[in-house]
Formats: structure tokens, C-alpha cells, sequence
């Protein structure tokens, strides 16, 4: 792909000169630097892939956050004056928002400052469910709203939204007020008010800059701490303060081993850096070498490469212990699972023969050598669809693979699945050729995951073939049903769980569940569990749901993978937080302390 550069395009200084003084007090001699494996989707909130949406969550505000030093994880109010006003049957919402915040200047804005009003967060929810946008965070809003399914349908008709049609259940009350009107009490709806898709865009930015499907990902424009300055594809991707952001201050803490962070931190205005450079580094090895060579502040570590920093089970090694780099450790809030496509006329359909083959397929793959191995021990078979660190994981399933080979060759024999031409591979029942097709990246962990894949299925006597491509490709190709198996991690900014069910919804199938997995029982649990209270009842009905998705095997479930961050002395206010790994706007950095060691 040609490398491209976009700039943010400044506004005429005679508008400069008339806005208020700045809030941030970002310091822009200090710089940042990051690497990420890709982040080169676009930033758009209500479309970005969850790379992106490292860079997209510090340029927009959804209305509400997570305390950066609180655990467990506490939800405050962003922008939001305050936490809802909930009618006692949970289906009337009142939420207000704070006065005086602007949105960063733009040429969209035409010479005039852009106040945070209570419709931009009406018109970016309506864009999560606009069928053009194509959100894979659709189920967020997915028939919440009273009146939405009328617009929506003639939307899918037209194929084009009308967002100023009213929906009753959606709306600006006043300039500062939204009032929310449920088709259920929606236990998660306040923690998925903290995510990015969940965040302001102002409309006037997507009409001038969108794209066909309105996307708009090289030219975000948000209220939040920081705007882009420079994107080159594949490359680089450059973040400056954002110098009309709002007055927030750092927050306190009670914990006593946050009393080196608040020692130094608490009270200050935030963004606390004024430069954040981002390189787009894919393969592993690279982004490592990068850290150990101080080019670098924090590194998260491929798992393929833990044993060369770590000592198990999870020590430093001294050459890093003795350079006074911090390890921050903790199991991720996601799985690793590779799906069927289950509208693929191999191995998709819900006939006893083709669940038998994906049981077949998932039982024969080399789970326990994977985690050992090429994870190099940093995870654990995943039993379950959501992962320990949040609501829905049933701690009382038993933690181990289904690995078993001689299992899943007696099963492909029970149905039919047998080798009638003695070539060493099977068959379908009916005669015709049996392939597998994995869709995988280029990236030395996939090349490592494809051969065990291939050993794993010459043993059980399955043919397997590989598509090899980008995977920002792949996960396009995903979305749009045109891959047959792929491997994909899904994961979660909130402790909440309920959003790893809504993978397998059958009402989501082309968004975020691109499995395309539908089936009657589980979508009629899903529903169910949706508009129930928080408790043993609603924990109950996932539960059900996690058995019959293992029942019909859509996907072959991976690991819970541990997250092992490196991060140098110099860095500060760093704290390990599995659900939002990139909080730029709460680092600082010691630039005397790193200059002595590029000294040294």
C-alpha cells in the first residue's frame, strides 16, 4: 500500500485569535513513544478496529470513564455531570452533560467554536446502528431503543438512514439533557457508555468528510485530550495535545500502591504530554528489539517471545531488573478462538454430521502445544466463552483442553467422514473432497500456528489449506462471510461479559458476529439474559448460553492468555489495566531520568 500522509488543516489564525485561553497544560516538549502491531484501520470511534481505537479513545469522549487508578474498575462520570437518573422500572434514562466543553477546531466548523451538545451523542448512537456503518458494535444498541426498529427498517430498505427522524426512545430533550426510553432494563447499557463507539462525533464533521459509508478515519475530530496531527499508513501516526481540552485533573487515590503515582501526579491537569508518536510495527521480534533499545517507553510482549524477558514463572531477567524496568502483568479480558463460518457448505450447517466435524476439527487441534509452546506458557485452555476477569465466567467449569485426537477420529468415523481413496485424508460423507480453509496473517506467530494446525490435522487425517493475507484484509473479508475458518481474539473494555455472548447472536451475524452463528435456543437465551438484573439469574442464562454455543461448536475456543507490558523507569503514572491498555492522557514521562539512560 502507498504510504499517505493527512495533516490536521488549522483554522485561520483570526479564529485563533478569538477562542478562549487553553485549558491543557501538556507539557509539548515531552514526548510519548508507543508502538502498536497495526492501528492503521482509520479513527472513526463508531468503526475502528480495536487497535485503532487506542488512538480514537483519547481524541473522543464517550459520557463515561474508568477511574485510571481504581480497582476494581469504578465508573465515573466523563462528560456527564453525573451518573443517570434511572426511572425504578430501568427503562427511563435521564443523563446530563457538562456545559462548556468544545470540540477541537476544524475547518467542518466554519470559523466558529463547537460546543459539546446532548444531539451529537443522538447522532453517533444512531451511526452504531446505521446498517451503512456497518459498526461491529451494533449489538451495544441493538433494539434498545423504543421506536428504533421502524427507522432502522426503512433504512435497510433505502439503504440510508435518516437521522432526523425521530426515534422516541433516543433524543435531546435540551441542549445539555438525553433522555433514554428502553425496550428493557439493560443491565450493561451504562458500562458500554464508556466505550469509543459510544463516543460524540459532531455531525458536521461526518458530512464533510465521510466516505460512502460515512466513515470518517482520516479526519477524526473529538472533544477528548488529544487530535491527530499526522497519519502515514502502516507506518506512523503522531498525536498533539489537544489545547482546548477542558480542565480535568488527575485522580486521587486510597490504594497505597498508588501512592508513587499520586505522589507526583494527583491534582495536575491532564493531558500531562504534550507529543504522542506511535510507530506500526507488525512483527513481534521488531517492537521488542525496539523497547531494548529505549526507542520505545512501554512494550507489550508477544507471548512468542516471553521466555526472553521473562524467568518463569513471570520474574524480569536481571538485565532488565538492572536497568529498572517494571513489569505489569495480568490475564487479558479476552479469548483467542478461531470460528466456522457456519454459512460455509463445508464446515458450516447444524446437522448432527456437521457439528460432529467441528467438534472432530476442535478436538484434533493442538491446544495444550500451542499454550506451551508457541504461547510459551503464558495462558490457559479456555473452557468457556467469557473469560475470568468478567461477568459471565462460570468458575465451576474445569479448566482444561478438549485436546484428543483419538476422540476426534472416532467421531469423523461415527459420521461418515472417512478416507475412500486411501490418499490419507478424509472425505466428505457423501464422497466429495473434505479441505479445510484457515485464513491467517503473514506474521511469524500465525506461520508457527498454520504448521501446528497441519500437524495437528494430518493426524487426525483432515486436509487443510491456508489464505494467507494483511490481517486487517482478513478481518474485512470476515465481516463480509467470505472466509471459512479464521482465527480472531475477541475482547472487552469493561468488566461487564455480556458482550462475548452477543458474538454468537444471530441478529448480529455480519457484524460482530461474523461466525454468522444462528440458532433459536441460544438467540431466545441471549434476549432473555439482555433485559435481566444483574445477579445469579442473568449469570444463570449465560451460563446456558456458553452450553449450547459448545453444543453446536461455531468456534474451536483458544486460550486465556496472559499480558506481560515492559515499561521503563522514566515513565510515569503507568498502571496495568487489561481493559484500557493505552491510557495516554494519565502518562507522564521524566525526561531528565531518560535522558541519562540514552546517555548511558
Amino acid at each position: 500500500m502507498t504510504h499517505r500522509t493527512f495533516h490536521v488543516i488549522a483554522v485561520a489564525a483570526v479564529f485563533a485569535l478569538s477562542v478562549a485561553p487553553a485549558f491543557a497544560q501538556a507539557d509539548m516538549n515531552k514526548v510519548l513513544r508507543v508502538v502498536l502491531p497495526w492501528a492503521d484501520g482509520g479513527y472513526d470511534p463508531q468503526a475502528a478496529d480495536f487497535f485503532s481505537n487506542a488512538v480514537t479513545r483519547v481524541i473522543f469522549d464517550p459520557l463515561y470513564t474508568y477511574d485510571h487508578l481504581a480497582r476494581p474498575m469504578k465508573l465515573v462520570p466523563n462528560t456527564a455531570v453525573a451518573l443517570p437518573e434511572i426511572s425504578p422500572d430501568g427503562k427511563t434514562w435521564t443523563i446530563r452533560i457538562k456545559p462548556g466543553i468544545y470540540f477541537a477546531d476544524d475547518p467542518a466548523f466554519k470559523g466558529r467554536r463547537r460546543e459539546l451538545v446532548a444531539e451529537d451523542y443522538v447522532f453517533a448512537w444512531k451511526r452504531v446502528l446505521d446498517p451503512r456503518v456497518r459498526s461491529t458494535e451494533f449489538h451495544v444498541f441493538d433494539a434498545r431503543f423504543v421506536g428504533s426498529e421502524s427507522v432502522l427498517a426503512k433504512a435497510r430498505e433505502s439503504g440510508k438512514l435518516d437521522y432526523d427522524a425521530p426515534i422516541e426512545g433516543l433524543k435531546a430533550i435540551d441542549r445539555y439533557t438525553l433522555q433514554l426510553k428502553l425496550n428493557f432494563a439493560d443491565t450493561e447499557l451504562l458500562s458500554n457508555l464508556t466505550i469509543p463507539a459510544s463516543a460524540a462525533v459532531a455531525r458536521e464533521v461526518v458530512e464533510a468528510y465521510g466516505d460512502a459509508s460515512t466513515w470518517v478515519m482520516a479526519n477524526p475530530v473529538g472533544t477528548g485530550p488529544y487530535r491527530l496531527k499526522e497519519w502515514r499508513r502502516g507506518h506512523r501516526v503522531v498525536l498533539e495535545a489537544n489545547p482546548g481540552f477542558r480542565d480535568v485533573r488527575y485522580p486521587e487515590s486510597s490504594d497505597p500502591a498508588d501512592e508513587a503515582i499520586t505522589a507526583k501526579l494527583k491534582g495536575k491537569r491532564i493531558p500531562l504530554i504534550g507529543r504522542i508518536e506511535i510507530a506500526i510495527i507488525e512483527e513481534g521480534a521488531p517492537r521488542l528489539l525496539a523497547f531494548e533499545r529505549r526507542e520505545t517507553d512501554y512494550v507489550t510482549v508477544p507471548n512468542t517471545l516471553a521466555s526472553s524477558v521473562l524467568d518463569a514463572p513471570a520474574n524480569l531477567k536481571p538485565y532488565l531488573a538492572e536497568q529498572g524496568v517494571r513489569l505489569a502483568r495480568g490475564i487479558r479480558p479476552g479469548i483467542a478462538y478461531t470460528y466456522f463460518n457456519m454459512e460455509d457448505p463445508v464446515v458450516g450447517g447444524y446437522t448432527p454430521a456437521k457439528v460432529a466435524l467441528r467438534r472432530a476439527v476442535s478436538m484434533g487441534y493442538n491446544t495444550p502445544e500451542e499454550i506451551k509452546v508457541i504461547q510459551q506458557g503464558q495462558g490457559t485452555p479456555a473452557n468457556q466463552i467469557a473469560p475470568p476477569t468478567v461477568s459471565g465466567h462460570n468458575d465451576t467449569l474445569p479448566a482444561r483442553s478438549i485436546y484428543d485426537p483419538a476422540g476426534a477420529r472416532a467421531l469423523l468415523d461415527r459420521f461418515g467422514y472417512k478416507d475412500r481413496d486411501n490418499d490419507g485424508f478424509r472425505e466428505l460423507p457423501d464422497g466429495r473432497p473434505l479441505t479445510l480453509k484457515l485464513s491467517s496473517s503473514p506474521l511469524p506467530i500465525d506461520r508457527q500456528i498454520d504448521e501446528l494446525w497441519l500437524r495437528s490435522m494430518n493426524a487426525i487425517g483432515v486436509r487443510i489449506e491456508f489464505n494467507k493475507q494483511k490481517r486487517p484484509d482478513l478481518v474485512k473479508a470476515a465481516q463480509l462471510g467470505q472466509l471459512q475458518m479464521f482465527r480472531s481474539f475477541g475482547t472487552t473494555t469493561t468488566p461487564e461479559g455480556f458482550g462475548f455472548f452477543g458474538l454468537l447472536y444471530g441478529g448480529h451475524a455480519g457484524l460482530s458476529n461474523v461466525t454468522r452463528f444462528k440458532q433459536p435456543d441460544y438467540d431466545r437465551l441471549y434476549e432473555q439474559a439482555r433485559g435481566a438484573p444483574a445477579g445469579p439469574e442473568r449469570e444463570a442464562l449465560m451460563h446456558k448460553m456458553g452450553d449450547v454455543a459448545n453444543a453446536y461448536a461455531p468456534w474451536l475456543l483458544g486460550a486465556f492468555t496472559y499480558e506481560n507490558v515492559l515499561v521503563h523507569p522514566w515513565v510515569l503514572g503507568y498502571k496495568y489495566n487489561g481493559f484500557h491498555p493505552h491510557p495516554w492522557a494519565y502518562f507522564d514521562i521524566d525526561t531528565g531520568k531518560r535522558a541519562a539512560a540514552l546517555r548511558q
